[in-house]
């Protein structure tokens, strides 16, 4: 048996069991937004990229925030706190460069933890 004292075993991450529940509980808002009769959608217009939210719900309600990354340039990637005039979110254009986006939106209404995950070419 051949033995190398210099290879290190290390985890991924330090705390292996908090983020195996921080997926979890990505699973479980995933999961509850399957039950909204409405999910959130997503359009891309003159202005920006628009984030629509259900119109059968009442948007002053909402909370969270939606993550932009771009897997291509870790500096352009950024967030943003959801806070509704109307039942959309508009991504200004000029924060959105052309190519591969990842969106995350995490939000709340009424108790309630939902997620919305995409990937989209801009």
């Amino acid at each position: 048996m051949l033995v190398d004292d210099n290879f290190e075993h290390e985890l991924v991450t330090e705390d292996y069991y908090g983020a195996e529940l921080l997926y979890q509980n990505d699973i479980n808002k995933l999961e509850k937004s399957k039950e909204l009769e409405e999910n959130i959608s997503y359009l891309r217009t003159s202005e920006g990229l628009k984030i629509v939210f259900p119109e059968t719900i009442d948007y002053k309600k909402i909370t969270g925030k939606v993550f932009l990354y771009r897997p291509s340039n870790k500096q352009l990637d950024f967030e943003t706190i959801i806070s509704l005039s109307k039942s959309n979110l508009l991504i200004p254009d000029n924060r959105l460069v052309d190519g591969r986006w990842n969106i995350i939106v995490d939000w709340q209404y009424n108790g309630n933890n939902y997620l919305f995950k995409e990937s989209i070419t801009y």
